[in-house]
């Protein structure tokens, strides 16, 4: 055998031998989900006399899609009717499936609206989310279930991570035994911790309901509480509770990163600073070598979203509608988004620790639209075979079941659409959207409507 010869089969050998493994998990932290009396008026449709929160989350659900994992805060109970909000919420369940639908993975339910409705509330919130299939932790019919099940142990694409979840408290109102709200008590805490770290996943997250409502910075409380966390494992430490967005700090040393708060991923609270919130993106990559597995933090971005109240509350991703005229055609709107913009950056750019806006570029010319249609249409042959509707085309995205018609690069060509369609079929509840799912190329001559 040559020199050359047994030069590569050496050097093959040493890849085998001493190779990398390399995996990447993605995920996506929300903050506080709530519905205030006016979110649930506006989601309900009179005529099917049915909830109905397409609309809110429609910009939304392909970021939440585009995570490995999506976790957020959900502030409020499934005690089922009669629906409420502020101060003891009870929310529909078809928020919840909502949900589900646009892509989140994991709800976290200790916080300080938990026993809103008393056992009920507890208990019949664990199971809708059961039924849908969404993992949760926070809260629990028992000890028994708790013993079970916490810390919650959650796996996907290779990584194994354990999840925690406490509040400060429940507004006064007693937990009603059996069930099990986690509260913050650093003993406890310590306890479940070490559990954590006997479970032996890659990560440890804790996320706290915590800190003083409406205050940007966090409290010494908070900064303790951290500290602890961090000393007994926790890799990832995300806040909710004060509904205004705190600083992001990512300790690349110690591959430590923590949110003192999110604020409100959806609300009704129109008041400055909490009528927004950020989505945070954290990258895990794992390295297994030799047998030796190490998971560190790769990458940490966030974005920010806004929610604009008409007829309804719609959520806005700044990355899809900053300076916005079509869609946010109130000048006052438009306003509010900007100053939460402006006073969300000048915080965040001045207290975060290395991490930063996710940007993003969209030329106006790639913009197009397309007529949504309901939720609850039946799709049959006679819509199916209309001419006007094959004209246009018909179609499902691609993520989704739901029925979208036509694309168009000219919104006012999409409007004059949708009252064609009104006239000529039997379809309502019909809206013009700005397409989100499409990677499209720049317009040109030939392919405008």
């Amino acid at each position: 055998m040559n020199k050359f010869v047994l030069s590569f089969f050496t050097l093959i050998i040493s890849v085998f031998s001493h190779g990398q493994d390399t995996t990447r998990l993605l995920l996506l932290f929300t903050g506080d989900i709530m519905q205030h009396d006016s979110n649930i008026a506006t989601a309900y449709n009179p005529v099917s006399k049915q909830y109905d929160y397409s609309a809110c989350f429609e910009y939304v659900a392909p970021i939440i899609r585009a995570a490995d994992l999506a976790i957020g805060n959900l502030e409020l109970t499934l005690a089922g009717s009669p629906y409420k909000g502020y101060p003891q919420f009870s929310a529909p369940d078809a928020l919840a499936v909502e949900l589900k639908r646009i892509g989140f993975d994991v709800l976290v339910t200790a916080n300080n609206h938990s026993v809103d409705r008393r056992k009920k509330g507890v208990e019949r919130t664990i199971r809708v989310l059961d039924s849908l299939q969404i993992l949760h932790t926070g809260t629990f019919v028992d000890s028994t279930a708790r013993a079970n099940t916490y810390p919650l142990i959650i796996e996907k694409n290779g990584f194994k991570l354990s999840l925690l979840n406490y509040t400060y408290g429940t507004n006064g109102i007693p937990i009603t035994k059996p069930n099990i709200v986690n509260l913050i008590d650093t003993v406890q805490i310590k306890l479940d911790m070490a559990q954590a770290r006997e479970q032996k996943t890659d990560a440890i997250i804790v996320f706290m309901h915590w800190g003083d409502e409406y205050q940007p910075l966090p409290n010494s409380t908070q900064k303790k509480l951290a500290k602890l966390l961090f000393r007994e494992g926790a890799k990832l430490v995300i806040g909710a509770h004060p509904h205004v967005l705190q600083p992001m700090e990512w300790n690349k040393e110690r591959d430590q990163l923590i949110v003192y708060s999110l604020g409100n991923f959806v609300s009704g609270q129109r008041p400055r600073y909490r009528d927004g919130g950020a989505m945070l993106w954290v990258e895990l990559q794992k390295v297994i070598k030799d047998s030796v597995t190490q998971t560190s933090i790769r990458n940490s971005e966030y974005e920010l979203e806004w929610v604009q109240k008409s007829t309804e509350f719609v959520m806005r991703p700044l990355r899809y509608f900053e300076g916005d005229t079509v869609f946010i055609k109130d000048k006052v709107a438009r306003d509010a988004m900007k100053l939460f913009a402006k006073d969300s950056r000048a915080l965040l750019t001045k207290h975060n620790i290395n991490i930063k806006e996710r940007m993003h570029s969209q030329p106006s010319d790639s913009v197009v639209y397309s007529i949504r249609l309901a939720n609850d249409v039946v799709m049959d042959s006679v819509l199916l075979e209309n001419s006007m509707l094959k004209f246009y085309g018909l179609h499902q995205t691609a993520d989704s079941d739901v029925w979208m018609l036509g694309i168009f690069y000219d919104v006012e060509l999409a409007q004059q659409a949708l009252l064609q369609v009104i006239g000529n079929t039997t379809l309502r509840r019909l809206r013009v959207v700005r397409r989100t799912d499409l990677e499209l190329p720049p317009r040109t001559k030939s392919n405008s409507n």
